[in-house]
């Protein structure tokens, strides 16, 4: 008993320091097994429902990996990583529990085994390395410091080595080159969060790599909201939230002016007045409002992003509150008129072929979710499509 007490002492202890001191490799669940179950995705007319709601909940039971701890070594072609901060928020808090309730949504991802119809492509079996890393440690308690955490996770992961080489063109023969500013092939990193602050940060980790980006932000709010405008601006750190980040971005140079969409997945939110307008265009953004689906459909839409953002390397930014509260409720600032999940997962479906070098979901607050799961659910699904478009574009071109 003595000897189970200590074992329990140690396990609690090693948590504790876990949080203070940084060392990810600690932070172990009670009963670790070094190699967890893990399911093997069935593929064309293989056996499929086979008990997905057994092993530990990683995002659509892939495996689960410590990629910023005692597996800091492991490398991959896509990793799904959390970043469960929600202090930057100003309305609703909760996403803090967004990556496991992004996690939980997505266990019958693979029900039937995972082969996306109209993409035509199984990203789980398309032969990419894809797993879940875990969550990146961050603090409740220092924003600055979160802030600082969750870049420096992100881009620890986003400078590792991809697990694939990049190959050939699949129609010219021709080897491909990476189209990183650095000339290295870098893996895919999609975070899970965690309100939209977070993407400051990840923006932050992705300049490293790639330099300014394009952005694809689907969401129902501009967020290039100056700080004085925003929250007023009372301290520096209170200037960087969930409504300001893009601005941020955009006066760090993180963003290529001119060849950004923001919020174009559904703006429609109420402004201070149309100086909000002018600033989000200063930012370098254009704008696609929710309503235009009504005029131009889903096929407009897609038509406008392809022609802003062409063929550069793109970074895709989805809040969950893109979707209607009807389809989407649980989320922090929720807003009406807003598109459907098969409206949403159809304008996804339509940047295939793009280059998106990494993405990510946010607000998503599984506490006011219904019992069915609704939201989360939406967000797993989002990302089905996400990483389908993925797996059919690698992160390369033909040398000039």
């Amino acid at each position: 008993m003595k000897s189970q007490l200590a074992t329990l002492f140690t396990l609690v202890f090693a948590g504790v320091s876990f949080a203070h001191d940084g060392h990810h490799e600690e932070q172990i669940p009670m009963n670790y097994v070094k190699y967890p179950y893990q399911a093997v995705y069935p593929g064309d007319n293989e056996v499929t429902a086979d008990s997905i709601f057994s092993g530990i909940t990683t995002f659509a039971r892939l495996p689960w990996v410590q990629c910023l701890g005692k597996e800091r070594d492991t490398t991959f072609d896509i990793a799904f990583i959390g970043a469960p901060f929600d202090t930057g928020t100003s309305y609703r808090p909760g996403a803090r529990f967004g990556p496991a309730g992004i996690r939980a949504g997505s266990r019958r991802l693979t029900l039937y085994g995972g082969y996306n119809v109209p993409l035509d492509v199984n990203p789980f079996l398309s032969g990419l390395k894809i797993v879940d890393c875990g969550d990146i440690p961050v603090t409740p308690y220092d924003n600055k410091f979160a802030i600082q955490q969750i870049e420096g996770g992100h881009k620890e992961l986003l400078h590792r080595p991809a697990f694939s080489p990049l190959g050939n063109d699949s129609l010219t023969g021709k080897p491909l080159v990476p189209i990183s500013i650095d000339g290295k092939h870098h893996p895919r990193v999609i975070t899970l969060g965690g309100d939209h602050t977070i993407v400051l940060p990840l923006l932050r980790s992705i300049h490293s790599a790639y330099g300014p980006i394009s952005v694809i932000h689907f969401d129902s709010h501009l967020d290039t909201w100056k700080p004085s405008v925003f929250g007023g601006a009372p301290s520096d750190q209170a200037a960087v939230n969930h409504g300001t980040y893009f601005y941020w971005a955009s006066q760090e140079g993180l963003i290529k002016n001119g060849s950004s969409i923001a919020s174009h997945g559904a703006i429609r939110t109420t402004l201070s007045g149309p100086a909000d307008y002018a600033n989000d265009d200063a930012s370098g953004f254009q704008r696609i409002e929710a309503r235009e689906i009504d005029t131009i459909g889903t096929d407009g839409i897609i038509k406008k992003i392809r022609e802003t953002v062409g063929d550069r390397p793109v970074y895709l930014s989805i809040d969950i509150d893109s979707i209607d509260p009807a389809f989407a409720p649980a989320t922090g600032t929720p807003e009406t008129g807003g598109w459907s999940t098969r409206e949403l997962r159809t304008i996804l479906r339509g940047l295939d072929g793009l280059y998106i070098i990494s993405a990510d979901i946010v607000e998503v607050a599984p506490a006011y979710d219904t019992n069915a799961e609704l939201t989360t659910m939406a967000a797993a699904d989002v990302l089905f499509e996400v990483i389908s478009v993925m797996a059919k574009t690698p992160l390369g071109k033909i040398a000039d």
